[in-house]
């Protein structure tokens, strides 16, 4: 059974909001913001005898410098052979970026985690208990779990624009048709196709429509900033659901993408020079 999409819904335009005094009223400024974990490293002396963890930050540092984003694959270090005590430090210098990613499976799930070095993943994969399975580091513009969930096609991966609509559906047929077309047409490497449902003139019913029909895959993105970016896969392969909210949550953006992964959870190129510099910059305190 489809799961539907709980979409907010925010009333604008004349006539939608009540009538009150000419008095003069203050925005409400934002009241929080996300900041990720700064880099918070070991002392020089607690590092020099860890040499899996220098082997382990010299590959990665070789790996960013020769990653493509966009041409190669998430290039992959096991680190499920670690001792706690390594374990804990490399927990403590890769930190927590804005970035996570949950992909549900069957009996578990993958949970990856951004660094604060951007385009280092921690990715584990997990049982239904939470028991670790498998631990790793990703170096790629987004976890290579992410682009596989994107290209799986279910078993109910078609949309039937005509089939009829609950009451009080108006637009999302249309939609429904636009989207269909774009997912056949798709090749990896073509340009995302973004249709802006705040700019649309869609009824509650549209949207309640789009969400089952769509429904709910297996991929969640969370990128965390200035507000937030909650990137959802769909159960068709490579269509998103992307919401943007401002820092006090309310919905300012929202979109279906058809594209592999969507341009806001990936790493940019210019990631990977700046990631190796403060991997160069960190494997100095080995010395």
């Amino acid at each position: 059974m489809q799961k539907s999409i709980d979409i907010p819904i925010v009333t604008i335009g004349p006539g939608s909001q009540p009538v009150e005094d000419d008095t003069l009223e203050y925005m409400a400024m934002p009241k929080e913001m996300y900041t990720h974990d700064s880099i918070s490293l070991p002392e020089p002396e607690d590092l020099r005898h860890r040499h899996r963890i220098r082997d382990l930050l010299e590959d990665m540092l070789a790996t960013a410098r020769a990653y493509a984003p966009g041409e190669d694959e998430a290039i992959a270090h096991d680190i499920s052979h670690l001792d706690p005590d390594d374990l804990a430090c490399i927990n403590q210098i890769l930190g927590m970026g804005e970035v996570s990613v949950t992909i549900d499976q069957v009996g578990g799930a993958i949970l990856a985690q951004e660094a604060v070095l951007t385009g280092v993943w921690r990715v584990r994969r997990v049982d239904a208990a939470q028991n670790v399975l498998d631990d790793r580091i990703e170096i790629a513009d987004v976890p290579q779990a992410v682009r596989t969930s994107s290209f799986v096609a279910l078993s109910e991966n078609r949309l039937d624009p005509s089939a009829a609509p609950i009451p009080g559906v108006q637009n999302a047929p249309a939609l429904l048709s636009e989207i269909a077309d774009k997912m056949v047409r798709y090749t990896p490497g073509d340009p995302s196709h973004v249709i802006n449902l705040t700019l649309l003139p869609l009824t509650r019913e549209d949207l309640i429509h789009l969400g089952t029909d769509l429904g709910v895959g297996p991929a969640t993105i969370l990128s965390r900033g200035y507000g937030n970016c909650r990137i959802g896969a769909t159960r068709l392969p490579n269509v998103w659901w992307v919401k943007y909210f401002n820092s006090q949550d309310a919905l300012i953006l929202n979109t279906i993408e058809i594209v592999d992964v969507p341009e806001v959870a990936l790493a940019a190129p210019e990631d990977f020079a700046d990631t190796a510099d403060r991997l160069r910059e960190i494997l100095t305190l080995f010395q």
